[in-house]
């Protein structure tokens, strides 16, 4: 096993055995895989000179054979309401964000599969820029882990949720998305009930997912109740059209156990129409899905406000009447453009200003 593969983004099987390998070819006793397993995930250990109850060989002997890369941390903004924002910058200078959302009983972690993004959906600042590329499952991992020790050592505690919900579209990046689900749950103890992956709608992945053993909660960025109006908002809809994608939905519910969410931004005046929320709540009935909705956050380059009070509470009220699961999620992190995507095309902005219509 190469330096070029990074530790980070092993399975906790493939870690054990190329481990088992490289200290049985040096003569070291068994327990030696386990030691540096528990550095790595319980430790979080930031590189192989950390692991202080190793021999100093040994220790140069794993850089060696292994690396762990981790990201810079290019800036962090903290919110007045305790939202926390991280721009990482990864070894080829790409940026990618992750944010820390603390509530009363729990610390949230969203975190990016891409740097950029290639859907298009003309609500998000993700895309300014376009998508770049995929992360690898070492570098999906290492945002956790350096969030993780971040809030540590803040006395924010343990991270309990786990959202894709950052940069990029989860789904279009299953070659790593995967492999660095197994790599959360397995051997960081990430509760698969308490991470989510998010999708405007690739139904490949959908019905992958769907397959896994483990109860992975899945949320759909719905944003529209038809094809005709989703249309506008979300790219994908011509490749994927919501009745696929509602099929496709219902195989995942149909596999058990594995929650399924609507997440619905509303702006005013585009998707917030009085009659569009009995349509919403139709489709989340029929799917027994819990629907979140979310004022819309400004974005640059995009002139769109969010809907006033009063029609996300009517919604919020169709969805409860006609017995749908329903919650209005507060702004987090305005002040500092926690939104996904904002700080990154603040950064890219500065280094390329855009030029013609407004990103769309």
């Amino acid at each position: 096993m190469g330096k070029e593969k990074d530790i980070l983004g092993l399975t906790p099987e493939e870690l054990g055995k190329g481990l088992e390998a490289h200290f049985s070819e040096r003569d070291q006793p068994a327990y030696r895989t386990a030691q540096v397993r528990e550095w790595i995930f319980d430790g979080l250990a930031s590189g192989f000179g950390d692991m202080t109850n190793l021999p100093l060989k040994e220790r140069e002997a794993l850089a060696q054979s292994f690396s762990i890369n981790e990201p810079e941390v290019a800036s962090v903004a903290k919110s007045k309401d305790g939202t926390v924002k991280h721009l990482w910058r990864l070894g080829d200078g790409e940026l990618v964000e992750s944010v820390l959302i603390p509530t009363e009983d729990r610390l949230t972690l969203c975190i990016s599969s891409q740097a950029g993004c290639g859907m298009g959906c003309t609500f998000c600042a993700t895309g300014f820029g376009g998508l770049r590329r995929n992360l690898t499952a070492a570098e999906i991992v290492a945002q956790y882990r350096a969030s993780q020790r971040w809030a540590s050592e803040e006395g924010r505690g343990r991270i309990g949720n786990l959202v894709f919900m950052g940069m990029g579209e989860p789904l279009a990046n299953r070659k790593a998305l995967f492999p660095a689900l197994t790599i959360l749950n397995q051997g960081y103890g990430v509760g698969a009930r308490r991470i989510t992956v998010s999708t405007v709608g690739l139904v490949p992945g959908i019905l992958e997912l769907s397959k896994r053993p483990e109860q992975f909660r899945l949320a759909l960025s719905l944003h529209a109740p038809s094809s005709e109006l989703r249309r506008t908002l979300i790219p994908l809809e011509d490749r994927y059209p919501l009745p696929e994608v509602v099929s496709a939905l219902k195989t995942f519910d149909e596999a058990g156990g594995k929650r399924i969410t609507f997440e619905y931004t509303l702006i005013s005046g585009v998707n917030d129409h009085e009659h569009l929320a009995p349509q919403l709540a139709e489709l989340a009935f029929g799917l027994q899905a819990f629907v979140n909705l979310i004022p819309f956050n400004p974005i640059p380059y995009q002139d769109w406000e969010p809907s006033p009070t009063e029609r996300v509470k009517l919604f919020a009220r169709v969805m409860e009447e006609r017995g749908v699961p329903v919650a209005v999620r507060e702004p987090r992190g305005r002040d500092i453009d926690a939104a996904c995507g904002q700080l990154r095309a603040g950064a890219l902005s500065k280094e390329h200003p855009p030029e013609g219509t407004p990103l769309s």
